[in-house]
C-alpha cells in the first residue's frame, strides 16, 4: 500500500507524543524514519518505531532531552547524549558546532550514551545545506564478522560524508558490512531470502536465510578493505567519544538495554568561492555524462538514486507493508506498545 509524507509523518509524530516525547522532538525523529522510507530504505524508516517506542516506554529513552555537552577544547564538542532521541541530540550537537565552525575552521562533536541515529545520509545533508563539509561515524553492536573470520566482532560502523557544490551536495552514505543489520530485519519480517555473502548463521555458516542471519554476522563490505575501514572507525569513534567497543554495545537493535555506542559528527568550513562550488558541479555532471557500461543505464553518482526516490515520493506516496501500517495504527490507539507487538 501507498501512503502519503504528511500522512507518516502526522502519524508517526503522533505516537512518540502520545509516549511523552516534546513535539519538537517527535518531529525531529520522525522526520528522520519518514526521510528514509521516500529514499527507499524502509530498513531504516518506519519499521523502527515500534522499538522507538517500546524504548520509551521501558525507560530505555529520554524523549524530552537535547543530551548536555562542554567543549572539551576549543572546537571540540563533547556530549553525553543522556539516553536522549538519537537525531534530537545529533541535531542540537550539529547545531553547537555549526555555531563553532566559522571561526575555528572546523568543528567536531563526540557523542556517547545517545540512541540510534538512523539514516546518516540526513545528518550531513543538513550540514551542507549550511554551506559546509559533513562527515558523520557512528558505532553499533558486535554485527560484523572480521575478513577471514566466521564470528561478529565489529560494529556496521556507518560512515557519511557529504560536500556542497554549486547544486545539490554530493552524500555518500554507507555501512563498512556488507549490508546494514537493519535491511536484514527488513528481509526477515517479509519473509524474502539474501543474497549470499551477506551473512553467517549463529554457528558461522554462510546463510541466505534472514532469521538464522539474525543472530549470526553480516560480511564487510569488500573484505578485507570494508573490515579495515569498519575496525579503523571503531576505534576512532571510541578515542574521541569515550563510547563502548562493539563486543560490549546494546541497545541499536533491542529494547531491553540502555544504548552506549557512539557517534563523531566532523563539519569542516567550506565557504569557497562561487567558481570552485561550480567547477564541482561541473566535474559531477561530466562524471554523470561518462560512457555507461549498460546502455540506457546512465552513470549517477553518489545519492543521485536517492535524490530521484524522494522526489517521486514526494509526489505519489511511499510503499510501506501493510501490516506494518496496521501495527503503527493500533499503537496509536493502544495504551501500550508492547501490545501485539513483537521485538
Amino acid at each position: 500500500m501507498k501512503i502519503t509524507e504528511q500522512t507518516a509523518m502526522a502519524l508517526a509524530t503522533r505516537l512518540l507524543v502520545q509516549r511523552n516525547a516534546l513535539a519538537r522532538h517527535a518531529e525531529c525523529q520522525a522526520e528522520l524514519l519518514v526521510e528514509a522510507e521516500l529514499k527507499g530504505h524502509p530498513s531504516h524508516g518506519l519499521q523502527r518505531l515500534p522499538r522507538i517506542l517500546a524504548r520509551i516506554e521501558r525507560g530505555l529513552v529520554d524523549p524530552r532531552t537535547e543530551g548536555e555537552g562542554c567543549w572539551r577544547a576549543s572546537a571540540v564538542w563533547e556530549v553525553d547524549g543522556q539516553n536522549g532521541l538519537g537525531p534530537v541530540v545529533a541535531m542540537a550537537a550539529i547545531e553547537r558546532i555549526l555555531e563553532r565552525v566559522a571561526t575555528s575552521g572546523i568543528a567536531v562533536a563526540a557523542i556517547r550514551n545517545n540512541n540510534h541515529l538512523g539514516m546518516l545520509a540526513h545528518y550531513v545533508e543538513h550540514i551542507a545545506e549550511q554551506g559546509h563539509i559533513g562527515l558523520v561515524m557512528s558505532s553499533s553492536e558486535a554485527l560484523v564478522h572480521p575478513f577471514g573470520g566466521t564470528h561478529a566482532m565489529l560494529g556496521t560502523n556507518p560512515i557519511a560524508i557529504a560536500v556542497p557544490t554549486a547544486d545539490r551536495p554530493l552524500v555518500l552514505d554507507l555501512a563498512t558490512s556488507a549490508v546494514s543489520m537493519g535491511k536484514i530485519h527488513h528481509y526477515a519480517a517479509i519473509g524474502r531470502p539474501m543474497p549470499e555473502g551477506w551473512a553467517r548463521d549463529a554457528e558461522g555458516e554462510p546463510t541466505t536465510d534472514a532469521v538464522r542471519a539474525k543472530l549470526g554476522s553480516i560480511a564487510p563490505f569488500g573484505d578485507a578493505k570494508g573490515y579495515g575501514l569498519g575496525i579503523a572507525i571503531e576505534l576512532l569513534i571510541a578515542a574521541l567519544a569515550g563510547s563502548d567497543l562493539a563486543p560490549d554495545i546494546r541497545g541499536t537493535l533491542d529494547a531491553e538495554a540502555l544504548c552506549n555506542k557512539g557517534d563523531v559528527f566532523f563539519v569542516m568550513n567550506a565557504k569557497a568561492a562561487p567558481e570552485l562550488a561550480q567547477r564541482l558541479s561541473d566535474y559531477l555532471d561530466s562524471v554523470r555524462a561518462s560512457p555507461p557500461a549498460t546502455p540506457g543505464r546512465p552513470v549517477a553518482v553518489p545519492g543521485d538514486g536517492a535524490d530521484s526516490r524522494r522526489a517521486a515520493a514526494r509526489t505519489t506516496g511511499f510503499d510501506i507493508e501493510p501490516s506494518l501500517w496496521d501495527e503503527l495504527n493500533a499503537l496509536s490507539s493502544s495504551s501500550s506498545v508492547f501490545e501485539g507487538q513483537s521485538l
